[in-house]
This record gives C-alpha cells, structure tokens and sequence, in this order.
C-alpha cells in the first residue's frame, strides 16, 4: 500500500504541490495517512513529484482486457518501465485464459466518480442528504449498514469537507471508477475472475483495478467463507 501511494502522490505533485490547490493531491495524502504512512515519506514523494528532488519518474497508463465470463477489466498502472510492465501484466492476462484488447474497448464503460462511505449510525439519511447534496454531490444509496455518496471527480474534496464541518466521520473518501454496465457471473467464473483480479492487484506497478461484474447475495457469502 505504501509503493502505491507514494506513486500516486509522486503522480499527482506533478499538477502542483500545494495539497490546498491540488485535490488529486489532497486525496492521495488522505490515502497514505490513513494506512498510517510517515509524513516523511509522504514530503519526499511530493518534492520528487514537483521536481524538487532526485528520483525514478513514473509514467501513468493503463491496460484494457477481457477476463472470464466476457468481464471486462480496466487497468491503472504507474511505472518506470512500460515495457516491462506491459508484458508482465499481459503475461497475468494469459495466464488466466482472457486478454488485453485494443486501447479503448473497455474504458468507456467505466466513468470517473467520487465516493464516500459513511455509517447508517452516524445520522438519518435525510439530514445526510441535505448536507453532501448543498455541497455538489449527485446522489446517495444506501448498502447495508452504509450510505455510499456519489460525486463527481471535481467535488470528492468539498463533499468531504462538508462532512468534516458537520463532525461527520467518513469510513472512505476515494475516486473511482464505476462500470455503466454489469455482467452477472456464476461461481465457477467468480473464482477465476477473483484470482486474475487478485494477480493484478497485488503487481507493484498497478494502482487500481476495475471490473464491471456483479454476483449475488448468495455467492458473495459463499466465496467470503
């Protein structure tokens, strides 16, 4: 966890190393703190990100394929060497019986959003909704013993900080990307779905991976046994 966010600090230092004009910056901060990362390393990847330090330069890109069950798979990567991130995230692909596929067959089914976890304990839903929708935000769903708050890219940042003025705590704050479309997969898919995702995530070149399937209730409880 510590490598991905020092990249994706180093990355977002690149737009300007004030956390306070830089909300890609400020989200990765909050990111890196709360898995407890020393505010030294987190200074040293904004300095190497704004050009004030020494250090490898990362490159982003991402890889577009399809794994089973027709799922399709969206990769973020930061990395120092394209090429060998390239044929070792191909390799992963292979490896699973799925494939990478040409740049753009995958991505337009994955829109950027923002979004923010809190406690059904915490305060009703109306109340809720009436704070993060005067602060921009699109929507609230409720899952289970959560709210989940939809935003935009640009108003992740002053949702959450309209939460914080109201001493409402926040479980997760994170950009994302969420399918437009979802595949229904059965167990036997799930398993080997499950593994690819696994692989990829656990690479230390990749920062995010994005998949647009879904799986019962009843299968969710079973493969988390």
């Amino acid at each position: 966890m510590f490598t991905k966010y020092i990249k994706e600090i180093t990355l977002a230092a690149r737009g300007g190393a004030d956390p306070n004009m830089n909300p890609r910056l400020r989200t990765a901060i909050a990111g890196a703190k709360s898995v407890n990362m020393p505010a030294s390393n987190i200074d040293r990847a904004i300095s190497r990100g704004a050009g004030l330090e020494e250090g490898v330069r990362f490159e982003e890109t991402q890889y577009e394929g399809y794994g089973p069950g027709g799922v399709a798979i969206l990769v973020e990567v930061a990395t120092d060497n394209r090429n060998r991130t390239a044929g070792e995230v191909r390799n992963i692909f292979t490896k699973h019986g799925s494939a990478l596929a040409e740049a753009g067959s995958v991505s337009y089914l994955f829109k950027p959003r923002g979004v923010i976890i809190v406690e059904k304990s915490v305060m009703g839903e109306e109340a809720l909704m009436e704070i993060v929708l005067e602060a921009g935000a699109d929507d609230v769903a409720s899952d289970g013993d959560t709210y989940e708050i939809l935003t935009s890219p640009a108003y992740l940042e002053p949702v959450k900080e309209a939460l914080a003025a109201k001493s409402v705590p926040t479980l997760s704050a994170e950009l994302t990307k969420i399918a437009s479309q979802l595949v229904p997969i059965t167990e036997k898919v799930a398993e080997s779905l499950l593994k690819i995702v696994d692989m990829l995530e656990d690479h230390d070149d990749v920062q995010k991976v994005y998949a647009n399937f879904s799986m019962s209730d009843e299968l969710m409880a079973k493969l988390s046994r």
